[in-house]
């Protein structure tokens, strides 16, 4: 703690009349004798007799109640159901349905489905399955022309979305 401080301290509490006799005569003479002392006391008592002078007002006893009736007079925000249009979030949803239906629909044609199981059981159905599965060639599906249009459609959306998220933040600092 710093000289500052201190000296403000322990001078709230002469002032307060928390410190003790001792103290008291030590700070009467350091008060007598500093002139930055005087400046301090002299600024702080100025300050506790303005508190003193001062008198707190108290709310008035309807002070909770006018508020809630001023509140009560401004138009509340509608609920998000009257301002969203619920065919506009279902065609978005679809539409990404679609999309997501199309390109598994695609994966799922390149994909060769002849078995070539030379006994029976489930064992050896799976294991024909899985020696296919890395048969597959996946940079075929990832690099096809579906695939390029879906990438591209996905950026084309998320750039609108920022877009949109962009405006709305510009009018929202507008209208602060």
């Amino acid at each position: 703690m710093n000289t500052q401080q201190q000296m403000e301290e322990r001078l709230w509490d002469y002032i307060d009349g928390l410190s003790s006799p001792a103290e008291r005569s030590a700070l009467d003479e350091l008060i007598a004798a500093n002139i930055e002392w005087q400046q301090k006391y002299r600024e702080l008592l100025g300050v506790h007799q303005l508190m003193d002078s001062s008198e707190l007002e108290a709310p008035s006893m309807r002070f909770t109640k006018n508020v809630m009736e001023e509140i009560a007079r401004y138009h509340v925000a509608p609920a998000t159901k009257t301002y969203i249009n619920k065919n506009i979030i279902r065609s978005i949803g679809a539409f990404f349905l679609t999309l997501i239906a199309g390109f598994l629909t695609y994966c799922l044609v390149q994909f060769k489905w002849s078995a070539s199981g030379s006994g029976s059981g489930s064992s050896s159905l799976a294991t024909s399955y899985h020696t296919e599965l890395e048969k597959f060639n996946w940079a075929k599906v990832f690099s096809g022309p579906y695939a390029t249009i879906f990438l591209m459609a996905s950026v084309v959306l998320g750039l609108m979305m920022l877009d949109m998220y962009l405006q709305r933040k510009k009018e929202q600092a507008r209208h602060s």
